[in-house]
């Protein structure tokens, strides 16, 4: 089972149901990964997600990665990746595989740069960000490939198409 805890800025108006589609697209990235079966363990799963804006996402980034400029998402994951397949239980029934944070200026401005819906981007950050959580990276091309189709196939069980059909 998979819970997502959601917060948002006030800069992420209510034109969005941002809990669903969040809760969305973290499943759909959880199922398209090698830890689907993490969606049917007897204790919940739980990603959390902020929405925030750049200045945040910016202060982090500067912080945890030493990179002093905003970013589009930032994922901390909470469970080492190794430790992903071992996960049988907890104490309180559940396990957080960490956090997800959204810039809104900057996911704006890359959806609208791309000319993409602004809900379909965010879909596709929390795709990426919930696949970071279960140890999924983009540092070489091989991981970039692997993350890159899990990507890909999660977004098409929403609907949304393939982001990277230009790069081919």
């Amino acid at each position: 089972m998979l819970q997502t805890e959601l917060t948002a800025s006030p800069l992420w108006k209510n034109e969005q149901d941002w809990t669903n589609l969040a809760v969305q697209a973290a499943k759909a990235a959880i199922s398209a990964s090698s830890h689907a079966d993490l969606l049917d363990r007897n204790f919940a799963i739980e990603v959390s997600v902020k929405l925030a804006d750049d200045s945040e996402v910016h202060s982090l980034n500067k912080a945890y990665r030493g990179k002093d400029k905003p970013t589009n998402v930032l994922s901390f994951p909470q469970i080492q990746p190794d430790l992903l397949e071992t996960l049988a239980n907890t104490d309180d029934g559940e396990a957080l595989l960490g956090d997800i944070i959204l810039a809104y200026e900057t996911c704006r401005d890359e959806a609208s740069a791309k000319n993409i819906s602004f809900s379909h981007h965010v879909s596709h950050l929390i795709v990426h960000g919930s696949l970071h959580l279960l140890g999924y990276d983009h540092e070489n091309e091989i991981d970039a490939g692997l993350m890159e189709n899990c990507e890909i196939n999660a977004l098409a069980t929403l609907g949304i198409a393939n982001p990277y059909a230009e790069q081919v």
